[in-house]
């Protein structure tokens, strides 16, 4: 009796790291985007144009997924080459000193069909922080070379006051030049491993 127990035990455990699927990034169809207010009034959106993202599938319904995200800080773009040179100086991301920005999972679960909330470790200008995205699975399908794809939308608000980016100038008017709050919106799609 104990060993049926152990033995289906055993196949159980099995057939889930058996199922487990590495899913590789497609770069040119992949994105993470932010927004910032400016001067209380307007928002100013950019992005990073240099990511990478390791997404490994838990079960079949995604929980249980883990992911890794790491983006390099120099690579930030907002149209503006000014402002972009602002952003990576010591007064902001200070890109020299801390080249990365990087997002490690610690869970993954299913909220329900096609949401989950992903919590995990955001490490950023030398500070790591619990952050937590709600993720959206847009959907699955075969693309025209027989592959496998998964489409996602991962959103988060963080405050940049907890990554110690405090630099900011008081308006005359009142308020301040840049918020703290950011709006992140990654949109992200991978191709199943073989």
């Amino acid at each position: 009796m104990k060993k049926t127990i152990f033995t289906t035990l055993a196949l159980i455990l099995i057939a889930g790291f058996t199922f487990a699927q590495n899913w590789k990034l497609d770069n040119s169809h992949s994105s993470v985007n932010f927004e910032i207010t400016h001067m209380v009034i307007s928002t100013t959106t950019g992005q990073f144009k240099e990511f990478a993202i390791d997404f490994k599938q838990g079960k079949p319904d995604f929980s249980g997924s883990s992911v890794v995200a790491t983006l390099q800080t120099a690579s930030i773009n907002t149209d503006n080459e000014q402002r972009d040179g602002h952003l990576t100086s010591p007064d902001f991301f200070d890109a020299e000193k801390y080249p990365t920005i990087t997002f490690k999972s610690t869970s993954f679960d299913r909220v329900s069909e096609g949401k989950f909330t992903i919590k995990g470790e955001l490490t950023m200008h030398g500070v790591t922080k619990e952050v937590t995205f709600a993720a959206k699975l847009n959907g699955t399908g075969k693309d025209p070379w027989g592959n496998t794809r998964s489409g996602w939308k991962v959103t988060s608000t963080i405050s940049r006051g907890d990554f110690g980016l405090e630099w900011n100038k008081t308006l005359e008017t009142g308020g301040v030049l840049v918020g703290d709050e950011v709006e992140i919106t990654v949109n992200a799609e991978f191709i199943q491993g073989k």
